[in-house]
């Protein structure tokens, strides 16, 4: 059962609507790269679509009515957005959920460190990575560093033209025999991934009063000199900061035919930017609609910002209550009975690779949006399963809207696999299916999808919202 080539289908209006949403997804995933960012981005983007802010309507006991649409923040990491429908909530919602967090570098708590002159900043890896991509290449820092008084200080650095960036150096290969020796998994370990940030030492006044720690470290001084004066900030202050390394610079077009689309953190972005569009651009739902950006998928959806938190359970609870559809009865009727897109990537074949991949039953860069019915790994080992009644639903959905779509697994049976937050929201007895772009080199500081891919994925989550 071959799938198209979406590329084939279009006609002057499709590729100019395609080349709109591309190039505003580059520009969004090129500004945003952290979570903090991203949900900044989206509130702003949703406020501009007439979404007002869901704890100023419970603060003013506003009700909430059909056509009315909300926003909820949560620690400045995960979002949520309601549109509300004509019809009631207990008949249920249609849910799109992405995450917005992708595999990086956090620095640590304490990470200034200076040996022989060059001082680094010690770094902890964050999801599933492979260690030996992410040396000798430009980064960027990007985060936030609150104070005990309360300000919080946003960090930008590497991004612009003439700011520095900084590097994670490599061993040369003249004298790199061992190194060359280990397996892919012990080439760089974890404690190597320090981050180069200075070589300059401060010049020590002899008539000043001494300072032991610059004699001792006077190229970590400079730096720490410079935090002070460009940003306020002192060595202690990075105790309470999340300050993520990632790739430096824009996400560019891909290939000669500029065809494809190559940046960061398109895993899972590109699920996150289309879902959220799609959302603010949702007119007059029958079913309530409602996208989630939520953070901590890369590490198992844990903590207060995670898809395991209680946020979109008290937010769903918000929103029933102001809808006058009260009581715990009916919060739980209406999450039973709600429909989900997990909006997150799959692997695109790849022929370079083609070992690893069942070809019949992988997605095509180009072929339009990919459902995956079962995730998980060895057996569906952690998978969330859609059963074949949705599965329907959702083929009749596509058909509708006229969405190139295409079906896949995450690679042969025991070659790997992999999880999303599916599973976490099909616990409520929803309809749950997973569904996303095809990427290559997912979890690489650099990742590429298909401009067709990123098109047929909005239209998609779009149709879902109308028609589901």
């Amino acid at each position: 059962m071959e799938r198209p080539n979406a590329w084939k289908g279009y006609g002057d209006d499709q590729l100019a609507d395609l080349n709109r949403i591309c190039e505003d997804y580059k520009s969004f995933i090129s500004d945003n790269k952290t979570e903090r960012e991203c949900c900044a981005a989206a509130v702003e983007l949703a406020r501009a679509a007439g979404y007002e802010d869901l704890e100023e309507r419970i603060a003013s006991g506003a009700p909430l009515s059909a056509g009315d649409k909300v926003y909820a923040v949560n620690r400045g990491k995960t979002l949520m957005l309601v549109h509300l429908g004509t019809s009631p909530l207990t008949e249920g919602v249609n849910i799109l959920g992405a995450h917005i967090d992708s595999p990086r570098l956090d620095v640590k708590q304490d990470p200034v460190d200076e040996k022989n002159e060059l001082v680094t900043l010690d770094t902890h890896y964050y999801g599933g990575i492979k260690k030996y991509q992410w040396v000798a290449m430009p980064l960027a820092i990007h985060g936030v560093v609150a104070k005990k008084d309360g300000s919080v200080v946003n960090v930008v650095i590497g991004e612009k033209a003439d700011d520095p960036v900084f590097c994670i150096s490599d061993l040369l290969p003249h004298l790199g025999a061992q190194q060359m020796s280990k397996k892919a998994t012990e080439v760089i370990e974890g404690e190597m991934l320090d981050v180069l940030v200075g070589n300059r030492p401060i010049v020590v006044d002899a008539d000043a009063e001494k300072d032991e720690d610059a004699e001792k470290s006077p190229v970590k001084a400079g730096v720490l000199n410079i935090l002070r004066d460009a940003l306020g900030i002192e060595e202690e202050d990075l105790l309470s900061a999340e300050l993520e390394v990632v790739p430096a610079g824009a996400a560019r077009d891909l290939g000669l035919d500029r065809s494809m689309i190559l940046g960061y953190g398109q895993d899972d972005r590109v699920c996150a930017y289309t879902s959220l569009v799609a959302q603010l651009e949702c007119e007059a739902p029958a079913r309530t609609a409602v996208t989630l950006l939520v953070d901590k998928e890369e590490i198992g959806s844990v903590g207060a910002t995670g898809m395991t938190s209680n946020f979109f359970e008290n937010v769903m609870a918000e929103v029933l209550e102001l809808a006058g559809e009260h009581g715990a009865l009916a919060l739980r009727r209406c999450l039973a009975r709600s429909n989900m897109l997990s909006s997150d990537v799959s692997a695109g074949f790849d022929p370079a690779f083609a070992s690893v991949f069942e070809p019949k039953n992988s997605c095509y860069l180009g072929h339009g949006l990919t459902f995956n019915k079962f995730t998980g790994s060895r057996g569906k080992g952690g998978s969330n399963d859609a059963d074949a009644e949705y599965i329907a639903t959702i083929r009749r959905v596509m058909d509708e809207g006229g969405v190139a779509w295409q079906t896949a697994e995450l690679g042969k049976v025991d070659a790997g696999g992999g999880g999303t937050i599916a599973y976490i929201l099909a616990v409520y007895g929803m309809n749950v299916i997973d569904c996303g772009v095809p990427v290559l080199s997912m979890h690489a500081p650099w990742e590429a999808t298909s401009k067709a891919d990123v098109y047929e994925a909005y239209r998609g989550y779009r149709a879902f919202l109308k028609l589901a």
